[in-house]
């Protein structure tokens, strides 16, 4: 569910501006400032698309709900708070926040999440010709690729895109996204196997630790652990696991930065949300 769809916002007949509350705001907006939290500004741009069309196909609501975000002042379009409706909006290249959260505007923008299944190469085409991520996009004009990648074996949450700016910030070390898997092992976990992965081990390609790791479960031969670490090596939870010997039997990764799978069937492909492509965006400062 959205983030902005509160009592203030879409909803109730209530809360819809009437045109006699739309005149007033616009005869008022160049006079008085915003409640939100940049500058008030011109952000018109003759010919452009209404900024409430934006926001509804941006999936915030009706055109009346999004134009009641616009009169509260929760909207801003280049840093900018912006109360008039009227506002016109290049959605390709001004940027919009609703509640200092970033919404995707850009209409060729393509912003995917996959739960892939064992078998699936993280690639978008395989030589071999063994199943890859371009066998659950080929409906899609766009040219896409993923972000990051799990190893043929891993299954679970991988994002493709055709964003190449977010998709360099969230595979890049700097911004380390944080990524939680899953992972079935053989034994059972010494009581300080999380101590000793929490505080690092040297590998042949470097020091490397985990951000947080639970114990799931417990049986005789068997453990499931989930375990959260920004490190994009290949293979790198594996490796650690086997370090410390507990070789992976099976591996999930449950989450990428803020996008969850959740209850996403294995082998389903789904659309980000307007709120989970901004957190996104949020996550790498854009």
């Amino acid at each position: 569910m959205s983030p902005y769809r509160d009592p203030r916002a879409p909803g109730g007949r209530q809360n819809r501006p009437s045109r006699k509350q739309r005149a007033a705001t616009n005869s008022k907006a160049s006079r008085k400032p915003a409640s939100g939290t940049g500058q008030t500004s011109d952000a018109h741009i003759s010919g452009g698309v209404r900024l409430q069309k934006v926001l509804a196909e941006a999936g915030l609501g009706s055109r009346r709900a999004c134009e009641q975000l616009i009169v509260d002042g929760r909207v801003e379009v280049d840093g900018s708070v912006v109360t008039e409706l009227g506002t016109r909006i290049d959605p390709e290249t001004q940027s919009v926040h609703v509640d200092t959260v970033r919404i995707s505007t850009q209409t060729k923008k393509v912003y995917l999440v996959l739960n892939k299944p064992a078998g699936v190469v993280s690639t978008m085409s395989d030589p071999e010709g063994r199943p890859c991520l371009a066998d659950y996009v080929r409906n899609n004009n766009e040219r896409l690729f993923h972000v990051g990648r799990l190893d043929t074996e891993t299954e679970g949450l991988i994002l493709l895109t055709n964003d190449g700016e977010l998709s360099n910030r969230l595979a890049h070390p700097r911004y380390e996204i944080p990524k939680t898997y899953l992972a079935k092992v053989k034994g059972q976990l010494a009581k300080d196997a999380g101590a000793i992965l929490k505080a690092g081990i040297d590998l042949e390609d470097g020091f490397v630790k985990v951000d947080d790791f639970r114990l799931v479960d417990s049986t005789p031969g068997k453990s499931v652990v989930e375990l959260t670490l920004h490190s994009g090596r290949n293979r790198i939870v594996r490796r650690l696991l086997a370090e410390i010997g507990h070789p992976v039997e099976r591996l999930v990764r449950l989450r990428f930065g803020p996008i969850v799978l959740d209850e996403q069937k294995q082998g389903k492909i789904r659309p980000l949300r307007s709120d989970e492509v901004g957190a996104l965006f949020e996550a790498v400062g854009l």
